[in-house]
């Protein structure tokens, strides 16, 4: 590890003494800074061990790169004698810096973020389960089930493991909010599945239902019905649930609350999510998911546009977090997203743009080393690298990458493509796609890598004509 190089980055930054906390993730330094007007971003962007840097959520944050941010983390640490910092701690510090959109877009990512490995692993099965079960990709009119009939039970235990996350989603959010509101995680995991219990009418099932089964509270009738998909009444419901539980900690004398707190908390949290929060966010979650579905219906190509061509400038802010919730929604309640299949046109455009750079400056060894690292990262799913490290940099491979998956967006919207689960990103998101849209999907790949690649190289070989 060059000693010199974590040196320049931490005067980069203002120095020891602008640190308030700090930590790291898998690609990035997360800085809780004092002041960040101090951060002399060229000088830092300028090191060789950098790829990029930005503020967002608060933090300033320094891409790094994969296995070798946690050297340059440990030597920084040794060299400033700054205690190594929690997450949370340092997403505390952070939080003193935001207004209240910032902080309710941090809460809801900070619910999010955790559960996303157990969706995305599910969107991975989804797509070998598609692969097996979908007509037409190895044999005409038949699935692969159809021919091989004993690879059906196969398939049918991958979809039951795929399906899981997705069937016991209250359960995950519960575990995440609770936790992050200030109360027992265990808890939140048994709000969540007591929304899903066998013995209420299954959500998916309520539409369709003849009858729907209530219970009379003293002459209060209660429909029983589940949460099956639902993000609103869960997150709503652990909010309460944490919040009691903390009012009656501080309450009750520590030699009862074994006995007092979970019950109480738990007993009115449920009975508050049956009749009142349940009922309420249902309502309000089905309004938003039919004001969603009927913009793309109405105009599915402005859809497309805008949420291709936007999505990238969300990721920069952070809101793009607050659309996990809303294609979850959407799989709940359609049985599908048509959001999330532009999230991964996305990342191929900023991979693509990235990639240009390396053949529009080859003099510029560092730039070529990092627009392939970083192509391939996007490609694969991984977009700060690419999108932080050199097209923000050089602002034109960010806006030749934010053209090509707006046109991507709007070839894709146009033909409904859907994806029953949110996967992982890049080139190998075609697997988490419905079968059936994979044609159109693999048109709108093909654009969102070639468009943003030439737009690039043009606007690059233009720029240097006009600087010659």
């Amino acid at each position: 590890m060059d000693r010199q190089a974590v040196e320049q980055i931490i005067e980069a930054v203002g120095g020891k003494e602008n640190i308030a906390a700090a930590t790291h993730c898998v690609t990035r330094l997360r800085f809780a800074l004092k002041d960040e007007g101090k951060v002399d971003k060229e000088k830092l962007e300028n090191i060789d061990l950098v790829k990029g840097s930005f503020s967002a959520n608060g933090q300033y944050q320094v891409v790094i790169g994969q296995g070798l941010v946690d050297k340059v983390y440990a030597e920084m640490v040794a060299i400033t004698g700054i205690g190594e910092a929690s997450k949370e701690e340092i997403k505390d510090a952070a939080a003193q810096n935001l207004n209240p959109l910032q902080r309710a877009i941090k809460t809801l990512a900070d619910i999010f973020i955790p559960i996303l490995p157990a969706i995305v692993t599910a969107g991975l099965l989804m797509g070998i389960n598609n692969i097996l079960t979908g007509k037409d990709i190895f044999f005409e009119g038949q699935a692969f089930i159809d021919v091989y009939t004993g690879w059906a039970d196969f398939a049918s235990i991958i979809n039951l493991i795929a399906n899981t996350a997705f069937v016991f989603l209250p359960g995950l959010i519960g575990w995440s909010a609770v936790n992050k509101f200030g109360g027992s995680p265990l808890l939140g995991i048994v709000l969540g599945l007591m929304l899903v219990h066998p013995d209420l009418l299954n959500a998916w099932g309520y539409g369709a239902a003849k009858e729907v089964p209530t219970w009379n509270l003293f002459g209060l009738t209660v429909e029983k019905v589940g949460y099956q998909g639902q993000v609103l009444p869960v997150l709503l419901a652990s909010y309460v649930l944490a919040k009691m539980e903390i009012f009656l900690r501080k309450r009750i004398p520590d030699a009862f609350q074994l006995l007092t707190v979970a019950p109480i908390a738990l007993l009115v949290t449920g009975f508050l999510s049956f009749i009142v929060i349940g009922p309420i966010t249902f309502a309000i979650g089905n309004l938003i998911t039919d004001g969603v579905v009927g913009i793309f219906d109405a105009a599915p190509a402005i859809g497309g546009l805008i949420y291709g061509g936007l999505y990238a400038p969300l990721v920069i802010t952070g809101m793009h977090h607050t659309f996990l919730a809303v294609d979850l929604q959407l799989i709940g309640t359609i049985g599908g997203t048509f959001l999330w299949p532009m999230v991964a046109l996305s990342n191929i455009a900023q991979g693509s743009a990235a990639f240009a750079m390396m053949f529009a400056d080859k003099d510029n060894e560092k730039l070529k080393g990092l627009s392939m690292t970083s192509a391939i990262s996007a490609w694969l799913g991984i977009t700060e690298p690419a999108m932080f490290g050199v097209n923000l940099r050089y602002r034109y491979p960010f806006i030749a990458a934010i053209i090509g998956s707006a046109i991507a967006g709007i070839v894709i919207t146009l033909r409904g493509v859907m994806a029953p689960s949110i996967g992982v990103g890049g080139l190998p998101a075609f697997l988490s796609i419905f079968t059936e849209f994979w044609g159109v999907f693999f048109i709108g790949m093909g654009i969102a890598l070639v468009v943003p690649f030439v737009l690039t190289f043009i606007m690059a070989k233009t720029r240097k004509k006009k600087e010659a």
